[in-house]
């Protein structure tokens, strides 16, 4: 039986930073951050990397607005824009 702790699950319910405004955002955004991490990149944020894992620290630094992103609108989307205007 798998054990889920209460504090990771908030922390994905409180999303409130910068412009996510998905769920699917937070995973790819931490993903990325979580390669950098891997590859060698130092923490943005206060936390002990050899007592949390580079997912763990990625997800709480997108979490608290540290990674900054920006998004863009695609061709499509663009010249539908442009149309209704």
């Amino acid at each position: 039986m798998a054990i889920v702790r209460e504090d990771s699950i908030e922390t994905t319910e409180q999303v409130q930073s910068q412009e996510i405004d998905s769920k699917y955002r937070l995973i790819i955004l931490a993903a990325k951050r979580s390669k950098q991490l891997q590859r060698g990149a130092r923490p943005r944020m206060e936390i002990d990397p050899t007592r949390h894992k580079p997912t763990r620290i990625a997800l709480e630094e997108v979490v608290h607005g540290t990674v900054q992103f920006h998004t863009t609108i695609s061709g499509n989307e663009e010249l539908e824009e442009s149309q209704q205007l």
